[in-house]
């Protein structure tokens, strides 16, 4: 569902609050810092005690963009405001977009947290479409979207500088091998902007999933200068050059696992495209990990539960290939 309202969003198509989820949950779950934490039900109706147990929580240092948090809630709420005018909503959108420029690095990132993040959520965070997912918001609002119509002239000119700096940001951290510009991490170190590890089986590598999300943003940029078409076009030669083909991942009934399934790779001559998630930064192979962090070379070797509970490998570039970068290439030539 997340995935499905953010392309909406992306295409300009916002979806209303009451199909969404209930502005007054959103409202209740708003931090003082102006972002929301994440992976709460928008669409529950609260109760009157569950109301007063939020506001004592609202001092938390929760608020987060990972999972869609907080772009998310700001494209409702600003949806919810252009259907009702209803100023509480107003203020929601607007406390929200100035929590996205505060958190933004001097380098021009985002962290997956803030304030308050440590570890790896303290880092520029590409993963799972995070900082993407910021910057398609501000790009949104800058660009002067009719959702966003009432936030001040001040504030949208704001929005499209943080554009301008996370662009800056992107194409800073796209990662360089023996010469040749390739794609990004999942996490890029907020001080050397080089690809950094999170969780335990997320290794520093170049990331056949993420990297498409970032590619695709560059791509809406309207005149495009020759520094964003390069890390364009040699993202698309790293994904031609990083695709898997004559292997098909299949999910496989086996009651004798823990959730009653497995995943394998099988050979099948026919099968469409795939990358994989996390590739080697040196040999650009394709890597696999289990929570103890030792990479391994195919997926069968890490453990079930990793195995089973992650995306590894799926048909990620596929529609930037062979829709996207064709529009894309189409666009440049028809320019002036």
């Amino acid at each position: 569902m997340m995935r499905i309202l953010l392309a909406l969003f992306t295409l300009g198509i916002c979806a209303s609050a009451k199909d969404a989820g209930l502005p007054e949950t959103m409202l209740a779950y708003q931090r003082q810092s102006g972002g929301w934490p994440k992976n709460y039900d928008r669409t529950r109706k609260l109760s009157s005690s569950k109301q007063r147990d939020l506001r004592r929580q609202r001092s938390q240092d929760d608020a987060t963009i990972d999972n869609g948090a907080t772009h998310t809630e700001i494209h409702l709420l600003a949806g919810a405001f252009t259907s009702t005018a209803d100023p509480r909503f107003e203020k929601a959108v607007l406390d929200g977009i100035k929590y996205l420029l505060e958190a933004q690095m001097a380098n021009g990132g985002w962290p997956q947290r803030f304030p308050g993040g440590r570890g790896y959520a303290a880092q520029i965070t590409f993963n799972d479409n995070a900082m993407i997912g910021v910057m398609d918001l501000l790009k949104h609002i800058a660009d002067g979207h009719p959702s966003f119509a009432f936030v001040p002239g001040r504030t949208r000119r704001e929005c499209a500088e943080a554009v301008e700096r996370g662009v800056a940001c992107i194409l800073k951290c796209q990662v360089v091998v023996d010469g040749t510009r390739t794609s990004w991490c999942a996490q890029h170190d907020r001080h050397t902007l080089r690809p950094c590890r999170a969780r335990s089986y997320e290794l520093p590598s170049l990331s056949g999933s993420e990297s498409v999300g970032i590619v695709r943003f560059l791509m809406r940029i309207e005149k495009p200068d020759k520094n964003i078409i390069r890390a364009i076009e040699s993202a698309i030669a790293w994904f031609k050059k990083s695709k898997l083909t004559g292997l098909r991942l299949e999910r496989k009934t086996d009651k004798s696992k823990p959730n009653g399934f497995d995943y394998v790779v099988v050979k099948d001559p026919a099968a469409p495209l795939l990358w994989a998630r996390f590739y080697d930064l040196r040999s650009n192979q394709p890597i696999f990990c289990g929570r103890d962090g030792v990479p391994k070379k195919s997926l069968a070797e890490i453990p079930h539960e990793r195995r089973t509970g992650y995306s590894w490998l799926g048909p990620y570039a596929h529609d930037l290939l062979a829709t996207d970068m064709p529009r894309w290439r189409q666009r440049q030539d028809q320019r002036p």
